[in-house]
């Protein structure tokens, strides 16, 4: 999985570049066709955002989250995209048993 991670108004350290890395490790575990990941994290006055684009065979999924700490928004952002990729990922188990299920009843 390919990932890019910028800052808007913040310096991108290594322990936050840490943090999402070990974060998004459990996006890779949940479902293998990550093609790529694109993290933006902004600071706005008391505001700390991150957004992210999972990029998944053939489609996108984004989530935002603001908190008052950085760090929390990473892993409000993540559980977000877990959710996400979850039910992507029932949508096409659930398609391919269909088409299994068409294939028997023909």
């Amino acid at each position: 999985m390919q990932l890019q991670l910028s800052g808007h108004h913040i310096d991108i350290t290594d322990a936050l570049r840490t943090h999402v890395e070990s974060k998004l490790d459990r996006l890779e575990r949940l479902y293998e066709n990550i093609t790529g990941l694109n993290v933006v994290l902004c600071v706005d006055d008391a505001e700390k955002k991150a957004e992210g684009t999972l990029l998944v065979s053939g489609n996108r999924l984004h989530a935002q989250a603001v908190e008052p700490d950085m760090y929390a928004s990473i892993d409000t952002m993540t559980e977000k995209l877990v959710a996400q990729l979850r039910k992507h990922k029932e949508k096409q188990s659930d398609h391919h048993q269909r088409e299994a299920r068409e294939m028997n009843h023909v």
